[in-house]
């Protein structure tokens, strides 16, 4: 299972190199890495994307308080979030097709940011999953280039789960 780890550390060099080489030295994978500064100056968050069970999650999250200049460490994945990712990509665009992928685009709600006479670039936001659904639509296309900055979340206050709300929708 995937973790989505928030991690508040002090805005310090070599805060994200000490987190990055714990997880190395016991062999897991960050799959997604997003850093950046919180709401407090000198703060920065930290969100992380890590596979694994409950149990690993657990010692990772012990191992990561004891590290210097670590401040706050939360498991989110079961909590409900804002969840955002930004993504561009290069899609080979002729003529021929372009007027599909920018309808592609406007139902996924991207913007086109670029163009050239055989590509264009799409600029996407939103939550994972609607990445995954514009690259599946995308591909027939052919990508010629990703890149993607990571999933960022904050717990959402209203303590809402959308995404439960979602289900019920669409059982209506």
């Amino acid at each position: 299972m995937k973790h989505t780890i928030s991690v508040l550390v002090e805005d310090e060099a070599g805060v994200l190199t000490r987190i990055a080489g714990l997880f190395a030295r016991r062999g897991f994978n960050i799959e997604s890495l997003a850093v950046g500064p919180a709401e407090q100056v000198g703060i920065s968050r930290i969100t992380m994307v890590v596979p694994g069970d409950d149990r690993i999650i657990e010692q990772l999250i012990k191992q990561l308080y004891k590290l210097i200049k670590v401040l706050k460490v939360q498991d989110i994945t079961q909590t409900p979030c804002v969840e955002r990712e930004l993504m561009l990509v290069k899609v080979k665009a002729p003529a021929s097709n372009r007027g599909e992928i920018i309808q592609v685009a406007q139902i996924f709600r991207a913007r086109t940011v670029d163009i050239s006479e055989d590509t264009l670039t799409i600029e996407v936001v939103g939550d994972p999953g609607k990445m995954v659904a514009i690259i599946q639509m995308l591909n027939k296309f052919g990508i010629k280039e990703i890149a993607r900055t990571g999933k960022i979340a904050l717990v959402r206050e209203s303590r809402v789960n959308t995404e439960y709300l979602k289900s019920l929708e669409a059982k209506v």
